[in-house]
């Protein structure tokens, strides 16, 4: 199993990112994938889900009607659209999936919300 995170940056608060994640190694259009991020000295959180269909997607409340996820079965590959940005959004980004009873991450992608 292998997932690559990637689209992250510098950007301004009120800015956007798309942040992508490629899967590879399992059957990604069987299993549900997850973003988590991590700020600096605090511990990783859950950002948002996204089942199989991407018909649930529960988000952190701090992101609801900021952040969506979004997934491409025939690409592999899973998003998070980022609208709004604010200085606490800045971390590093993480996709997660639990396939047979262990769970993959990605290396991460920096994300910072600065002027």
């Amino acid at each position: 199993v292998q997932l690559v995170e990637s689209g992250g940056g510098l950007v301004q608060p009120g800015g956007s990112l798309r942040l992508s994640c490629a899967a590879s190694g399992f059957t990604f259009s069987s299993y549900s994938m997850m973003w988590y991020r991590q700020a600096p000295g605090k511990e990783r959180e859950l950002v948002a889900y996204i089942s199989p269909t991407g018909g649930s997607t529960p988000y952190k409340d701090s992101v609801k009607g900021r952040f969506t996820i979004s997934r491409d079965n025939a690409k592999n590959t899973v998003y998070l659209q980022m609208n709004s940005l604010v200085p606490e959004d800045t971390a590093v980004y993480y996709c997660k999936v639990s396939t047979s009873g262990r769970t993959y991450w990605g290396q991460g992608t920096q994300v910072t919300v600065s002027s």
